[in-house]
């Protein structure tokens, strides 16, 4: 029997773009993180909406295919500091913690999460 993917164990498509429905309006919110999403237009927040998922869904093993750019691109200039990192750590952490993901499924998420920590971080 093989092991599940990260993307199985977690619920599949649905369960994560359920996740990042949750997790974009409350980063969205945030006064330390508001601004990366101001002044931004109805479809360009859909479709930075739209890449999470896909980027989420294929690097945790499912079978949707990411064509945004890589993560070092597309946050190159944000200047995203420490700080912003961390907010939005608290953010992932409070949304698993919402939908009740299981310890081992969130250890790897947010491991996988912190992995993309040195090509976002700038300031």
């Amino acid at each position: 029997m093989s092991k599940k993917t990260l993307y199985e164990r977690l619920g599949g498509y649905d369960a994560i773009s359920a996740v990042v429905g949750d997790l974009l309006p409350r980063l969205r919110g945030d006064p330390l993180l508001a601004h990366f999403w101001q002044h931004r237009p109805e479809d360009s927040l859909k479709r930075s909406k739209q890449l999470l998922i896909d980027f989420l869904c294929s690097s945790a093993g499912g079978p949707t295919y990411y064509t945004g750019r890589d993560m070092k691109t597309s946050h190159k200039g944000m200047r995203i500091s420490e700080s912003n990192w961390s907010t939005f750590m608290g953010h992932l952490n409070a949304t698993l913690e919402a939908f009740k993901i299981p310890q081992a499924e969130r250890d790897d998420l947010v491991a996988f999460v912190q992995s993309t920590k040195t090509d976002m971080v700038e300031a």
